[in-house]
């Protein structure tokens, strides 16, 4: 039997990761250990990857294993990076990460191959092998978090693009004006995304106050920045109009951004996570019926609209599949 190798890395948090891949059906089967660890009190990259090789190899050394043993590293990272040379190259999460060859430093330790993607791609690969995108060939996995990536899944295969930045559609301008997201007024991601929400909050609370209009979202201009999407959730689901509003343009322009993918890519399956999954009865009734007004009929017919499935456990699976997609 082999196994594989998962790390996660995040700007807050990282994960190192045991995996069975034979048995992939639930989590519990699927991940045999998890060692989490927070990235920027280790240090910089350097103390970071010799804490994750600590960690491996206590992991090897509990289960009796060696090289031989393990097919496979996979590593889920934020980019900018080189999936082909394996550099992690400077994410704005990770200070003084630049041009680190992680892959190489892992592959000399451990002997076995290693897998680079950015954590879009990572989660595509997921949920697209275990996830709501098994026994499709055409699938799309859009983030929708803090802020907007995508991951696609072309003709049964990760597509990166020439230069490993296919599928930044938070960077897509949607509309003239808006919340700035990715570095762009009225951008996909300025309007789907946490951040894009909480600004979308913030500028619809202004204008209420500045009309003299009354709003119960927050009590007074102090509180207007500490909006979140998930207190715009709540406030939505109780009934609050404002909130219910800004839900609503979030879902238009989900809608607008859905029907352009759909018409470019002509994808069976398009899965969304993270705030869609949580907050698809507030998105999904606005998005649905653009999505199908804007895109051609026939490639819209052909596609589905899915949350996510993974849930919370997401992070794992994509950092285990890599090893799996590119080695198993």
């Amino acid at each position: 039997m082999k196994y594989s190798i998962g790390i996660d890395i995040g700007g807050t948090k990282s994960a190192v990761l045991l995996g069975d891949p034979k048995r992939n059906d639930t989590p519990e089967k699927f991940i045999l250990h998890k060692e989490v660890f927070e990235t920027r009190k280790i240090g910089g990259p350097a103390e970071v990857i010799q804490k994750m090789k600590h960690l491996i190899h206590e992991m090897m050394d509990k289960r009796g294993l060696a090289g031989k043993d393990i097919y496979g590293i996979g590593i889920s990272c934020g980019g900018p990076l080189d999936s082909r040379r394996g550099l992690i190259m400077n994410p704005p999460n990770l200070p003084g990460w630049d041009n680190v060859p992680i892959s190489r430093m892992l592959e000399e330790e451990f002997g076995v191959p290693v897998a680079l993607e950015n954590d879009a791609n990572a989660c595509a690969v997921a949920e697209w092998k275990y996830g709501a995108g098994r026994g499709y060939d055409n699938v799309i996995f859009l983030t929708f978090g803090t802020g907007l990536g995508a991951g696609l899944i072309l003709d049964g295969k990760l597509y990166r693009g020439g230069s490993d930045m296919a599928g930044e559609v938070g960077h897509v301008r949607l509309d003239r004006w808006g919340p700035v997201g990715y570095g762009k007024m009225g951008s996909f991601e300025g309007f789907c995304s946490g951040a894009g929400i909480s600004q979308l909050a913030r500028m619809k609370v202004l204008e209420k106050i500045e009309n003299g209009m009354s709003q119960d979202l927050c009590q007074g201009m102090e509180e207007l920045d500490l909006l979140n999407a998930r207190d715009i959730a709540i406030a939505a689901d109780r009934g609050d109009e404002l909130a219910i509003e800004i839900y609503r343009l979030c879902g238009e322009q989900l809608g607008r951004g859905l029907a352009m993918l759909v018409d470019i890519l002509n994808p069976e399956l398009i899965i969304i996570g993270s705030i869609f999954q949580r907050c698809r009865h507030l998105l999904w009734p606005y998005a649905e019926p653009v999505m199908k007004r804007e895109a051609l009929e026939a490639a819209a017919a052909a596609c589905e609209v899915v949350p996510a499935q993974l849930g919370e456990h997401i992070g794992d699976y994509a950092a285990l599949s890599l090893a799996d997609y590119n080695f198993g």
